[in-house]
């Protein structure tokens, strides 16, 4: 199985973005958060950081390419369970930065929860 991240299942449209926070549902690991919507396409994913707890662009970043991978690497959770047709949208909650031991290990905890509900 191919472990990768394309164009086509990142979440872009602004629409689908609005929907998901105002009609999602969440669930949190943390430092991580969760918000998902069943969703009639494929499956759509986004991370996101915090201007308000990362000042800086490059720590905005950095965070985003290490939850980016922990995703990555923990996808055949999803697929294993055939989660499909949802939205997902990943949030980093802290105001420390991580290191990606840390992110990965919380990845994992939060898509079972996700997948457990």
């Amino acid at each position: 199985m191919k472990l990768t991240y394309n164009k086509h299942e990142k979440l872009k449209s602004q629409k689908t973005i609005e929907k998901l926070f105002l009609d999602g549902q969440s669930v949190s690991a943390y430092p991580l958060r969760l918000v998902y919507l069943k969703h009639g396409d494929s499956r759509k994913v986004g991370v996101s950081v915090s201007k308000r707890n990362f000042k800086r662009a490059v720590d905005r970043i950095r965070i985003k390419r290490l939850l980016r991978e922990a995703y990555r690497l923990n996808k055949p959770m999803l697929i294993n369970n055939e989660v499909n047709d949802y939205t997902l949208m990943i949030l980093y909650i802290s105001k420390d930065m991580p290191d990606f031991e840390l992110i990965n290990t919380k990845m994992k905890a939060l898509l079972t929860k996700f997948l457990s509900k």
